[in-house]
């Protein structure tokens, strides 16, 4: 009985111990700050991963103090100390060898986890060297010894880019005392001298550009420095970085700058900004920003240009388009300003070939309808040899106009000057001193009729208000002239000899303005071969194969232009001009003036009428008629001076 409570009770202590020793187990596991111990972390990683991390923090370590115990618990789960050896033995890799290489191995990978790479006995280098030594060929030796020489050179590399030299310079020191390590440690050392002399660099350009030195004083401003820099180290962050920092400032102050509209400063500030970074995507995007605003702000200035010159202010004018033109000269819009101003200049605003009439200014109505004649050059007057030549028609001249002027685009007719008689009561020439000169078909001749006037056509009978007013004196032209001048506020005479021959050639150098001989279309009411009078008259001599249709004036415009857009220029009727009759242009003016002598009694008549022969419608033609002569063949239009 005795024998089996023994038994009995050891049994009993047996379990009893079984049941503490878990219970211990599982307050171990579970509750471990009941024996004062910190709790347990589980390993997230495996011996060779936590031997990285660890190798991978190496630069931070070399310029820290050493991780405290409480951050290795927190980094790696429970102290292997605690652990028994078996334990510790087991988390290294499995190798394989002779026991004295894998001993060795097994030592190296220990000393890679606390860090001990190289430069001691005991470091990792040094075993995996003596295990080679053992084994030369060992697989594990030589991927240990490589795989450490890529961790130092990382490490290296990482502590260069953070810029912490001393822990990247003991990186390269162990890095040298591997196999290989100095054709590894040469382009890190390159890196290392230029972050060496990099970093005094970049704290000196940081404190001018404080010091409000950012792109001056040359070779001393934080501009230079940071190129400086660059140059040493063409990737490096921070001086590119402070570059373009440098260059938003100028920016900043250029944009300031646009927006009060001071151009000028604004380019000198991006020339400026240019000079920093040429090709930065803030620069390109602020000149695009620039030209577009400076262009809109010169469209704009050539705008009131246009308007000044409109409101006949061409100083004004000249000035904002030359503000304009400094903010772009490429504008087209200045193009057509320098055409507007030539008009204006030459032509009053209009331009050549634009047809206008000027209204009353104290009256319903308008004033005849005008065209506008280019300014030029051309030659006055014939040349011995040349078709109908004769010598009042020479030396032939050069006579330039260097402004335009509008000539009436028809001869004035019966209705425009009836306007002109109601309107002042004028009595002409004609009816206070009795009658003019009008065609008589019974002869088939001029005759003079003391009842005709300017109510009257060609053969003394009542004229339509369409036809060209005749039998009309200079003096009757030149009292129509004033008037229309005192109704509209414009300048209008008699136009010059020189201004008629000019327009009349339309800026052709043939004998007529339609070329040479008898016109091929109906081009001025001329005396034609194929003409006839109501009784079958016809012209003895004339334009052969030509026919117009009439025999006496036709109604104006009946015919076709001449190139400057003038009608019936050189047909219809023949027109008084401004001039005083010379026999030839000996000291004639050159200038398209024209060309009086105080008291003359003649003046000249120009352009052919429905009677004319081929020599009296030539563009020199010109005849000497007493100025107080009325005529069915002598009619006038108006000139205007712009």
């Amino acid at each position: 009985m005795a024998g089996q409570s023994a038994t009995g009770w050891q049994r009993k202590a047996g379990i009893g111990a079984a049941v503490a020793l878990l219970l211990l187990a599982l307050v171990y596991r579970f509750l471990p700050s009941w024996l004062m111990l910190p709790p347990t972390v589980p390993a997230t990683s495996t011996s060779v991963s936590s031997s990285s991390a660890s190798l991978g923090n190496a630069a931070m370590s070399l310029n820290s103090a050493p991780a405290s115990a409480g951050t290795s618990i927190y980094s790696a789960g429970p102290p292997l100390a605690l652990a028994p050896l078996a334990a510790r033995v087991a988390s290294a890799p499995q190798y394989v060898g002779a026991p004295a290489v894998v001993d060795l191995l097994k030592q190296a990978h220990a000393a890679e986890l606390a860090e001990r790479w190289a430069g001691t006995p005991d470091s990792a280098a040094a075993l995996y060297q003596r295990a080679l030594a053992l084994a030369p060929g060992n697989a594990d030796a030589r991927a240990g010894l490589s795989a450490l020489s890529q961790r130092l050179a990382s490490n290296a590399g990482q502590a260069i880019d953070d810029g912490d030299a001393r822990a990247a310079q003991a990186l390269l020191n162990l890095l040298r005392k591997l196999p290989g390590g100095l054709t590894a440690t040469t382009p890190l050392q390159a890196r290392l001298f230029v972050l060496e002399h990099v970093r005094p660099l970049l704290r000196e350009a940081a404190e001018q550009e404080r010091a409000g030195h950012a792109l001056s004083p040359a070779g001393f401003s934080a501009l230079d420095l940071y190129r400086r820099v660059l140059m040493l180290d063409p990737g490096n962050v921070v001086a590119t970085r402070g570059v373009r920092h440098l260059q938003h400032g100028v920016l900043l102050q250029a944009r300031a700058a646009l927006a009060g509209e001071d151009y000028p400063r604004v380019s000198r500030l991006l020339a400026r900004a240019a000079s920093v970074a040429p090709d930065s995507p803030e620069l390109i995007a602020m000149r695009a920003q620039f030209e577009q605003a400076r262009r809109e702000h010169a469209r704009a200035l050539v705008a009131r240009a246009d308007a000044a010159l409109q409101a006949h202010a061409p100083q004004l004018a000249q000035q904002l388009a030359a503000q304009a033109r400094l903010m772009d000269s490429t504008l087209p819009e200045l193009a057509n300003y320098a055409v507007h101003l030539r008009d204006t200049r030459l032509y009053d605003g209009y331009r050549p070939g634009q047809v206008f009439a000027d209204n009353f200014i104290d009256r319903a109505g308008s004033a005849p309808t005008m065209v506008v004649i280019p300014a030029g050059t051309f030659m006055m007057g014939s040349r011995p040899g040349r078709p109908g030549f004769r010598s009042d028609q020479a030396p032939a001249h050069t006579v330039t106009f260097s402004k335009g002027f509008a000539l009436a685009r028809s001869e004035i007719s019966v209705a425009q000057f009836r306007a002109f008689v109601r309107a002042t009561g004028y009595v002409t020439d004609a009816e206070r001193d009795g009658g003019a000169m009008v065609y008589d078909e019974l002869s088939g001749r001029m005759r003079m009729d003391p009842s005709a006037n300017w109510r009257d056509g060609y053969n003394g009978q009542p004229a339509a208000g369409d036809l060209p007013v005749i039998n009309i004196s200079w003096s009757d032209a030149e009292a129509y002239c004033d008037w229309l001048s005192k109704a509209t506020g414009k300048d209008y005479r008699l136009p010059s000899e020189a201004e008629y021959e000019y327009a009349e050639r339309g800026g052709t150098t043939t004998p007529y303005w339609w070329g040479y001989g008898s016109p091929k279309q109906r081009v001025e009411n001329l005396a034609g071969s194929l003409d006839r009078s109501p009784k079958g008259r016809h012209w003895d001599n004339s334009f052969r194969d030509y026919g117009d249709g009439y025999w006496g004036p036709a109604p104006v415009r009946s015919f076709l232009p001449n190139p400057y857009g003038l009608f019936d220029i050189d047909g219809n009727v023949s027109e008084w001009t401004e001039d005083c009759w010379h026999d030839n242009y000996v000291r004639a003016p050159d200038n398209g003036s024209a060309w009086v002598n105080p008291g003359c009694q003649n003046r000249v008549v120009r352009g052919g009428s429905w009677a004319s022969t081929p020599d009296q419608a030539l563009s020199a033609w010109r005849m000497d008629v007493p100025a107080d002569l009325r005529s069915a063949r002598i009619g006038f239009r108006v000139m205007r001076s712009l």
